[in-house]
């Protein structure tokens, strides 16, 4: 994507309380030009509380917030020239057309005529449908036409707040390629997101959020690639596998896979004989390792008499690095 080193965004130790309870607590990152920015976090951990600090729709406790060279505080006119934002869901006029809507929300803007509406709307892809009335259209189309009144006043960062909610699959997609299309045209975005799978296919770079603190902030792949490699074994024996994992200095056994999906915990054979004894005869382990010690734990396995049917490596993703983070938070 066509990133430069502009910071388009900066936000400095953003703090926010209501009465006695902070909950932003003093955040700071930057965004830059021409990039996706993923802002990720579960419900509630204080993306939509930030984005409005972001657009001045509520003062910060504390900190600062600057687009292009301007204080959202002091030069609060100048610095929502630059933005173009859509919080929750695109306030639109239902029983007016596509069109009329656009029309309407371009009278609140400077040097903004039919030639930007048309401009927009070929952007966002609506010209079948753009004189239809807005009831009529689906959600995805809302969407979009939520996207266009942000960009009529030709901004240079727009914020989506959970802009694929509701979404089918292929919605989401088409959303995903729109999104990544604008940010090759030059445009900042900022995604705000619950959805780990979306920020990792899309985001160049991400913030992670967690109780109102970011925790991490980084390019994705980078991130994803410091959470580590994951290793699964297929063994049998399982009760002698363990015996052979735990004693391998370069290895960490992490949980046994239990049925298809679903993890728990091994304990330590050493205190825990009962649960040892009840352990299938074949299993499924996952292990952290290094993948140049792989054949070492496989030489020492098949030396111990354990039957190995499958070694898989597991490649990271923002999830595991999510929830090293933040100590197992619930997200999507």
């Amino acid at each position: 994507m066509a990133q430069n080193k502009e910071i388009v965004l900066s936000v400095q130790n953003l703090k926010k309380r209501f009465r006695d309870k902070e909950i932003i607590k003093g955040i700071s990152f930057d965004v830059y030009g021409g990039e996706i920015f993923g802002f990720l976090g579960p419900n509630g951990s204080g993306k939509t509380t930030t984005i409005r600090m972001l657009v001045g729709l509520i003062k910060p406790s504390e900190g600062t917030v600057v687009v292009c060279g301007h204080d959202i505080r002091k030069e609060h006119n100048e610095a929502l020239r630059k933005v173009g934002c859509i919080v929750e869901n695109p306030e639109l006029y239902p029983y007016l057309t596509g069109w009329e809507n656009l029309e309407h929300f371009a009278r609140m803007l400077q040097d903004v005529g039919e030639d930007r509406i048309l401009e927009v709307v070929e952007i966002v892809g609506l010209d079948q449908r753009i004189h239809d009335k807005v009831k009529t259209y689906s959600l995805g189309m809302r969407q979009r036409l939520g996207i266009a009144q942000a960009l009529l006043g030709r901004p240079k960062l727009l914020i989506l707040d959970e802009p694929t909610n509701g979404l089918d699959p292929q919605g989401i997609k088409e959303m995903r390629e729109f999104i990544k299309r604008l940010a090759e045209g030059g445009l900042s975005l900022f995604v705000s997101s619950h959805l780990l799978s979306e920020i990792q296919q899309m985001c160049d770079r991400v913030a992670i959020i967690s109780r109102g603190q970011v925790v991490q902030v980084g390019e994705v792949e980078e991130l994803v690639s410091s959470a580590g490699s994951k290793v699964i074994w297929t063994v049998e024996p399982a009760a002698q596998a363990i015996e052979v994992l735990s004693t391998i200095p370069e290895l960490q056994l992490i949980s046994e896979l239990v049925e298809e999906g679903v993890e728990r915990e091994v304990r330590n054979k050493q205190t825990d004989q009962a649960y040892i004894q009840q352990v299938n005869l074949k299993s499924s382990f996952v292990t952290s390792v290094q993948s140049g010690d792989i054949p070492k734990v496989n030489e020492a396995l098949v030396k111990a008499g354990v039957r190995i049917y499958s070694i898989e490596t597991k490649n990271p993703t923002l999830e595991d690095l999510f929830l090293g983070l933040t100590g197992g938070e619930r997200i999507e």
